[in-house]
């Protein structure tokens, strides 16, 4: 099976803005939330988007 357009994940630091079926990493800073966002577009092969200044998503397009 190939995945060709879903959410991969979410990574936030405001665990109760987030919900729904994709895997969700909560970080404790801004700067663990980039750096969350930025490894797992990475390994997962996604591109991360952010949503706020509390919310990454990461998409396979």
């Amino acid at each position: 099976m190939i995945v060709e357009k879903a959410i991969l994940a979410v990574v936030t630091t405001k665990e109760e803005s987030v919900g729904g079926g994709a895997p969700i990493f909560i970080c404790s800073s801004k700067e663990e939330l980039a750096l969350f966002a930025n490894n797992l577009e990475a390994i997962i092969d996604g591109i991360a988007h952010r949503l706020s200044e509390e919310v990454y998503i990461i998409v396979k397009h």
